[in-house]
């Protein structure tokens, strides 16, 4: 018996193969787009609006809102930056505050922590670290004489600054403006969950850290999104790891600087 009788046979298995074809394009083009961006996204989405990840995250038995893979990269900046302090933005109850200290104690025994919140909503029992390491600062962190007292702290030392207080873009804003003055060429200054607002993550958040890193950047050429610390592919922080790639200008200095003569 023959398989192919016809020129009609013919024909339908060459639309046969042409189908397949097509089919394993298709397929192959679908893979591609979910496994990729598709996937980060709807993982994003899905990890953001469980009440089950975050929310239930601890650091030694405190309340600790983090991400664990930004947490790493985190790691990794002040592993490489050894910096003499960190500046966090966000206490809460202040288990990222001790998990930074732990952190930088090990590469930097004489580091120290300053977190900044605008309520005092610590934890009862926090590590030891915490008061050893950590500087508890209560107050607005654009507050200028909040600024102007960590500027002359800190002036001509290694910085990391960690942004982590409200979200709204324009204190967001506000915060980078302050604080980028601080960190020296090739630290870091870190913008937390830029995701919100659409990236991907609540869509209708309004503008918040992505759009005030858009902002900053577009007035700042100091500084550049390192886009290698995304590596990990989940973040919460897109666009947020900003890297200084040249010296502050003169006259760049926040108030409070030693050198800020321009404010008596």
């Amino acid at each position: 018996m023959k398989l192919i009788q016809s020129k009609r046979d013919v024909g339908f298995w060459l639309a046969i193969c042409v189908l397949l074809i097509v089919s394993l394009f298709a397929i192959r083009s679908w893979y591609h787009a979910v496994s990729g961006p598709e996937v980060i996204r709807r993982f994003t989405t899905i990890w953001i609006d469980s009440r089950q990840t975050w929310p239930y995250n601890r650091w030694l038995g405190v309340r600790t809102e983090q991400n664990p893979n930004d947490v790493w990269i985190i790691q990794e900046i002040i592993a490489e930056v050894k910096p003499d302090f960190v500046i966090e933005t966000g206490t809460l109850h202040g288990g990222s505050a001790a998990l930074w200290a732990m952190i930088l104690e090990q590469v930097n025994p004489k580091g120290r922590v300053i977190t900044v919140d605008i309520a005092d909503k610590r934890a009862k029992k926090l590590p030891p670290i915490a008061a050893e390491k950590v500087d508890f600062l209560i107050g607005s962190s654009t507050d200028t004489e909040i600024v102007a007292g960590i500027a002359q702290r800190v002036h001509g030392k290694k910085v990391v600054v960690i942004l982590d207080s409200a979200h709204d873009k324009d204190h967001v804003l506000a915060e980078l403006r302050a604080y980028s003055p601080m960190v020296l060429e090739a630290s870091y200054l870190i913008v937390q969950d830029s995701n919100v607002n659409g990236h991907p993550a609540w869509p209708d958040y309004g503008p918040g850290p992505f759009e005030a890193i858009d902002e900053f950047l577009a007035e700042n050429d100091e500084f550049r999104v390192d886009k290698s610390r995304e590596r990990l592919l989940f973040t919460m922080h897109p666009n947020g790891y900003l890297r200084r790639v040249r010296s502050p200008r003169e006259g760049s200095l926040p108030a409070g600087s030693p050198d800020d003569s321009s404010r008596d």
